[in-house]
């Protein structure tokens, strides 16, 4: 992991915690504290693990949400996710601290179990498919090609379903209704990137299309 990668990755988890306990005005908050702690640790493990074992995929992981050769709707569906995660953690403060609304302590315990679940999935993910970087291209120079092992025999985005199981976790442990009830409309946008992706790995990708036949499920096991 270089010196870059690594005040990338300090810069990320300030600005997390700067958006949850400014907006909350109050660092008397111990789901954020439990949150910020989970959310460090499933970081930094995965992160080294990377380090060691997959650097190319690290490398890819750190260089940011816009690339060269990315599908151009995936920089636009980029751009919208960041707003919407960051105004996402910004009511999540606002409903459980400052406007008080929301007061839920028995769903602790399931958001703080949901976020290291959905870290584990995620790092299952990296471990089978060193091609997962984090915007739609592909990665010719590196040699791409279909995963369908590990995860990948379940369900062909399981990083998605991972991730989902994280988001639904951070409104429980952080206390917030309202950002349960705002998170349909985030991951719902979800289907959107799913259905960009998948065309992108019919048209550039050999052998996808007929991945995409033996592994029904997108996301859900069963479901879709």
């Amino acid at each position: 992991m270089t010196w870059e990668d690594s005040v990338k990755a300090v810069f990320w988890i300030v600005s997390i915690g700067a958006l949850l306990f400014l907006s909350a005005r109050t660092l008397d908050w111990r789901g954020a504290w439990i949150f910020m702690a989970e959310f460090v640790i499933g970081g930094l493990v995965v992160m080294l693990w990377l380090a060691w074992r997959d650097p190319g995929l690290l490398k890819e992981r750190m260089g940011g949400p816009f690339k060269k050769g990315q599908v151009l709707w995936d920089k636009v569906f980029m751009t919208l996710m960041i707003l919407a995660w960051n105004g996402w953690l910004v009511l999540m403060a606002l409903d459980a601290k400052r406007w008080g609304l929301s007061h839920m302590p028995e769903a602790m315990s399931a958001g703080a179990v949901l976020i290291p679940i959905g870290f584990f999935i995620v790092w299952l993910t990296f471990r089978e498919n060193s091609f997962a970087a984090p915007v739609i291209k592909i990665q010719e120079g590196r040699g791409q090609r279909v995963i369908s092992t590990g995860p990948y025999r379940i369900v062909r985005h399981p990083m998605y379903a991972g991730a989902t199981l994280y988001m639904i976790g951070m409104p429980l442990l952080l206390g917030s209704w309202l950002g349960l009830l705002v998170l349909p409309l985030i991951l719902g946008a979800l289907p959107v990137r799913i259905f960009i992706e998948e065309a992108a790995l019919r048209r550039g990708l050999p052998g996808y299309g007929e991945y995409a036949a033996r592994v029904r499920y997108r996301l859900v096991p069963g479901v879709w």
